[in-house]
């Protein structure tokens, strides 16, 4: 079978959040699925199969990190879309039936897609004891993104602080059960950009990723009222980094971004 690595939130390889993404005709068994995103070793893989015509849903989707399955992955889900739509497999949107409700993604003329998931709700609550000795910063605020997304985003005080994080990961994954959402606002907007982040995941096999976009649904209810704008752009300003463009629209949140396939080959086992 055929299995592809694509770059996600990026025009160009090498950048962005690789995703394996593999087409099957059904899942097979879970250990089977989660082996392949083990020896994949990226950030998440993507396994999708076409469900029947009339439904809710065009086709099965599911992630798995090298360490588990997850209820939500954005990169994961634009990697998915943009094969299906590469190789000619679908047209026009694509409903995916996840473990987060039916998710749609939309193709664009100029090749991005735009992804409908749910807007996260957020809860401030103060930062845990001992969090600002992990991350190396002391945050501004910290708010709970729900089960959604089941993160700590933090704000920090600029961009420069956030793009100078190096947490201790395994005192995040030793102590903390949730991962970090580190935010600031753009310390130039006219770089295109309105905010930056960087997310920490070491309790499900991922350090750091490179750019994450179900933290996007957290990301742009937190931004939209302190910038005044529902539409805003977002730079994860980790070393690959990347580019989501969201727009909040109440209890969803659309992330468009681009992808690229760097690699397309056979799967054996």
């Amino acid at each position: 079978m055929r299995i592809r690595i694509v770059d996600a939130f990026t025009d160009r390889p090498f950048a962005g959040n690789p995703a394996g993404v593999l087409l099957l005709d059904a899942f097979p068994d879970d250990a089977w699925l989660q082996n392949v995103a083990a020896e994949v070793n990226h950030a998440e893989t993507a396994f999708a199969h076409p469900l029947p015509e009339g439904g809710a849903a065009d086709w099965a989707l599911r992630w798995f990190t090298p360490a588990t399955e997850v209820d939500m992955c954005g990169h994961g889900t634009l990697a998915a879309a943009h094969v299906l739509h590469s190789t000619g497999t679908a047209r026009g949107p694509v409903r995916f039936a996840t473990r987060s409700g039916v998710l749609v993604a939309t193709p664009h003329e100029d090749g991005s897609l735009t992804l409908d998931f749910p807007t996260a709700p957020l809860t401030e609550e103060p930062a845990p004891a001992g969090l600002a000795d992990v991350l190396g910063a002391v945050p501004l605020s910290a708010h709970d993104t729900g089960p959604s997304v089941g993160d700590l985003l933090v704000e920090l005080p600029d961009e420069k602080t956030v793009r100078a994080l190096s947490p201790d990961l395994k005192a995040l994954a030793d102590h903390f059960e949730r991962g970090i959402i580190a935010t600031a606002r753009a310390e130039d907007p006219a770089r295109g950009h309105d905010f930056v982040s960087r997310c920490f995941f070491p309790r499900v096999g991922i350090d750091e990723d490179p750019v994450t976009g179900s933290a996007h649904t957290a990301l742009a209810p937190f931004w939209a009222p302190r910038l005044g704008r529902t539409d805003l752009t977002g730079l994860q300003a980790s070393p690959r980094t990347g580019l989501v463009r969201v727009a909040l629209r109440g209890e969803r949140t659309l992330l468009t971004g681009s992808a690229v396939t760097v690699i397309e080959g056979d799967l054996t086992a």
